[in-house]
């Protein structure tokens, strides 16, 4: 069963799984249902129509599942799914998404940090770390195993590919191609995200084909389509390289140079 703190409020349509802990003072609002043994810190929100997995921590203050910071948002029935095993630390917010259905969607084994804000309707992949104050605008797609460091400003509709790291402090208004390490004031491109990909067990031969891709678009005088003609005719093809080429061609905001 699941302890809720008698000082704690929970909806009568809300649903608590087996070992759920609800601390003191906190709200769990109608619709909302949440997985076996997460726990709901002291004081934070959970407004409504958000789901949250199983072994989940939310930390004190943290506010999920509000309405849209959206002017389009006009009450309709949105949601906010979160997965299993994501942690949601102190004062943290997320938001639901705006339009008729639509759902802002946290993945598994997630880490959001103190202050952290992600905003409607964005999609925020498996093992991402957001660090604190990080702010993410609305309809931004946040990869598998990406990190976004401390004060980073992500503008709406920007994606991050997965295995990408994006340094403190920046301002990014394109897209992140997977992979690679942007960082600096004024925003820039600056390698492969060497450290990353060798802690999750890429090798050293695709670590190398990486770093082709990069000096092809990054460090010769060719734009983006011709870089990407001479990737393909240079580099072996494995499946990061096609996730690359994939990515790069794919977006339409085009990528951060």
């Amino acid at each position: 069963m699941p302890r809720v703190d008698p000082r704690a409020v929970v909806h009568d349509d809300a649903r608590l799984g087996d070992d759920v802990i609800v601390e003191p003072f906190a709200i769990v609002g109608p619709g909302v249902v949440v997985g076996r043994g997460t726990r709901i810190g002291s004081m934070s929100l959970i407004e409504k129509d958000t789901e949250i997995g199983e072994d989940c921590v939310v930390g004190h203050g943290a506010v999920l599942g509000t309405d849209p910071q959206d002017l389009k948002y006009g009450g309709e029935t949105t949601y906010l799914r979160v997965g299993n095993r994501t942690r949601i630390r102190e004062f943290a917010t997320i938001n639901r998404a705006s339009g008729e259905g639509e759902a802002t969607v946290i993945g598994d084994d997630v880490l959001i940090m103190a202050y952290a804000h992600v905003a409607h309707n964005c999609a925020v992949g498996k093992n991402v770390i957001i660090v604190n104050a990080v702010n993410i605008a609305g309809h931004v797609t946040i990869e598998d195993h990406a990190i976004i460091g401390g004060m980073t400003a992500v503008q709406q509709f920007v994606r991050v590919g997965k295995h990408s790291y994006v340094g403190g402090a920046c301002r990014v208004t394109k897209d992140v191609p997977p992979y690679f390490k942007i960082g600096g004031v004024p925003t820039r491109p600056i390698e492969v995200n060497t450290v990353g990909l060798l802690r999750r067990g890429f090798s050293e031969d695709t670590l190398n084909k990486l770093r082709q891709c990069y000096r092809l678009l990054y460090l010769s005088d060719l734009n983006t389509t011709q870089a990407l003609v001479r990737v393909r005719d240079e580099v072996a093809e494995t499946p990061e390289i096609a996730e690359l080429i994939r990515f790069v061609e794919e977006s339409s905001r085009g990528i951060i140079k």
